[in-house]
């Protein structure tokens, strides 16, 4: 994925609104996450001298916050990047992964948000019995962290889709019907995979037992099982999204959406699985999965496999556009 002048050219197939819009948010995603930035390093900070949390072992503490600050700074440099003419020439590889990772970890979870959200306003139960150590936490510190995450979130789903379209338009511009493509093979497993996945946590989210612990299934409250459906959800639009490239149905849906859907749930997969694996695996002093240890074990690394196949799939397609076809942003 490589064409600097096709990316210039691009630009102005797509016009100066959609840049000036990618900018905007761009800007966003960077400034807001610097407020959850900031919330981290303060973190260990306080927690350097002595001032962590009474309920978690200070190494620790200080280890899960350093990983974020981390993660947090190169959210505000892919902000940065998305918005500025210099990230269009940074190399290819690092821009997909960071931000492969960052929309997975972040974007889908603002449906959850917003559904929460409105529950919450309407008085609807969130207890929050697993919400960490948040409730120990001052009042601007919860409120940075939200903007954080929620600014950065709406940052990269307005931001990335217009970057990808500018940067590489022959895999994001026309019509699914107007290009011819062929799958390489991670693509049916993958999409297998993901369904399957995505069926097993909307069968959880809506009461399912088999394959969760007997003792801690009952810790999901309607929060958790909301989680888990949003979750199954982002699996199932993963698998559609590379379903509908290669089958090109439906033939006139903008190639750019099905694509921008499966890079989006693909990092969800991996990501997330990323991160509750080592979880599934180490389990930390006062952390138990509502899963059986073996189930979440299997479930997570089948995620990262499934987050890769798809990833992989969906660049690994090879598009030919269809003579006559009509090329559309």
């Amino acid at each position: 994925m490589t064409a600097e002048p096709e990316a210039r050219s691009s630009a102005r197939i797509i016009g100066a609104r959609w840049s000036t819009a990618r900018r905007v948010a761009g800007y966003s995603a960077a400034l807001t996450m610097s407020l959850y930035l900031l919330v981290k390093v303060v973190w260990v900070i306080a927690a350097l001298a002595g001032y962590g949390p009474a309920d978690v072992g200070t190494a620790g503490w200080i280890t899960l916050n350093a990983v974020t600050v981390g993660m947090s700074a190169v959210g505000v440099m892919l902000g940065l990047a998305l918005a500025q003419h210099w990230g269009r020439r940074l190399p290819a590889l690092p821009v997909i992964f960071f931000s492969w990772m960052a929309a997975g970890f972040l974007v889908p979870m603002l449906p959850y948000t917003v559904t929460t959200g409105i529950l919450g306003a309407a008085g609807v139960g969130r207890h929050g019995g697993e919400s960490g150590h948040s409730t120990s936490a001052p009042g601007w510190e919860m409120v940075f962290i939200s903007i954080g995450f929620a600014g950065m979130a709406l940052g990269l789903a307005v931001a990335l889709p217009i970057y990808l379209r500018e940067r590489w338009p022959s895999r994001f511009l026309g019509r699914i019907g107007g290009h011819r493509s062929r799958a390489p093979w991670p693509a049916r497993p993958g999409m297998i995979v993901a369904a399957a996945l995505g069926l097993l946590w909307l069968y959880w989210a809506f009461g399912g037992t088999i394959g969760l612990d007997p003792a801690l299934r009952d810790r999901w409250d309607l929060n958790g099982r909301l989680l888990i459906g949003n979750t199954g959800l982002w699996a199932l639009i993963g698998g559609w999204s590379l379903s509908a490239l290669v089958r090109r149905r439906p033939a006139r849906l903008p190639l750019w959406i099905p694509m921008t859907l499966v890079f989006t749930a693909s990092g969800s997969l991996f990501a997330w699985g990323c991160w509750k694996l080592p979880l599934d695996v180490i389990r930390p002093s006062g952390y138990a999965a509502a899963e059986l240890p073996v189930v979440g074990v299997i479930e997570h690394a089948l995620s990262i496999g499934t987050g890769l196949a798809l990833l992989i799939a969906a660049l690994g397609l090879r598009f030919q556009r269809v003579e006559g076809a009509q090329s559309s942003p």
